[in-house]
């Protein structure tokens, strides 16, 4: 088995797509002609969005949707940057909020978060280092 792809649920799947290339420097892989899902190339796993019209068809019990106006679900995406701090400002400059600013953690690496233009938790951290 492995894990292939993540799925983030959202209102306008074109507009994301655009917002992670912008604010993060992923591509866009794949879209629907019908705008309602789309994958962007983002390394082994791919992120990929669909639709809440999408999400409510799949889900006959409904789904809690994200919003900016709510704290965040106790998940998040994590993306390694080597310049964590040009990273950082590059990804409000294209609309992402910040939710924590960077620290350094004891261990050596810089950790700071955001909040996509949907709501969902992003951190952008330096790698490990062993």
């Amino acid at each position: 088995m492995k894990y292939a792809y993540t799925i983030l649920y959202v209102e306008d799947v074109e507009k994301t797509i655009t917002f992670y290339a912008n604010a993060f420097g992923f591509q866009k892989k794949f879209l629907t002609p019908e705008a309602d899902y789309g994958e962007l190339i983002s390394g082994e796993t791919t992120i990929t969005f669909a639709s809440y019209v999408l999400g409510n068809s799949n889900f006959k019990q409904g789904f809690k949707k994200i919003t900016l106006t709510e704290k965040p679900n106790g998940i998040e995406m994590a993306f390694t940057s080597e310049n964590i701090e040009a990273d950082f400002k590059k990804a409000i400059d294209a609309g992402a909020v910040e939710y924590e600013s960077i620290i350094e953690k004891p261990w050596g690496q810089k950790v700071g978060y955001l909040r996509d233009l949907n709501g969902f938790l992003i951190e952008i951290c330096t790698p490990i280092k062993n």
